[in-house]
């Protein structure tokens, strides 16, 4: 999706918008008010939580990859901390309460349509909960490594692989 299919008209006066080369690029301006359009990029947090040797997945009762398992995680909301977000996403989906202990790795690149530009991935450890799946999660369980489900997204499987490069 590109700039253009984000906006078509101007947010101050309904004109709809032109294409100018302005900041080095191709960008949705408004030829009466000036309004620019500046498309932002989608940010995501993960959070991988381990336990024995085993990681915490949950699976997606949406698509892209229904049925399919992946880690707890979600958009950040505008103004929210991704520390906060991490926390809100892992509880609203497995309804553990975590604390966040170390960062796992940024990533960039957007795997589908609706996914997000930037991953934030954390290393997160259980305070306490229950462990149920909830929000868009159907199930949730630990899986060792070696006894992976079927995996949603090509960003978890490279993230277990850092986080099990990262162990050693």
């Amino acid at each position: 999706m590109n700039a253009f299919d984000e906006a078509r008209y101007c947010i101050r006066c309904a004109t709809p918008l032109a294409a100018q080369r302005l900041f080095g690029k191709l960008r949705p301006v408004c030829p009466t008010c000036g309004w620019i359009y500046f498309a932002d990029p989608k940010v995501a947090v993960a959070v991988l939580i381990s336990h024995n040797s085993s990681v915490l997945l949950g699976r997606r009762v949406n698509d892209p990859g229904r049925g399919q398992w992946t880690l707890p995680a979600g958009f950040v909301d505008a103004g929210e901390d991704p520390l906060e977000a991490a926390r809100r996403e892992c509880f609203e989906e497995t309804g553990l309460e975590i604390e966040i202990i170390d960062l796992l790795d940024v990533m960039y690149g957007q795997e589908h349509e609706r996914g997000a530009h930037i991953l934030i991935v954390y290393l997160g450890r259980i305070l306490g909960g229950s462990l149920r799946a909830a929000d868009d999660i159907d199930a949730v369980d630990f899986f060792g490594l070696d006894a992976l489900p079927p995996l949603a997204f090509s960003t978890t499987e490279k993230i277990l692989r850092k986080w099990q490069e990262k162990a050693r």
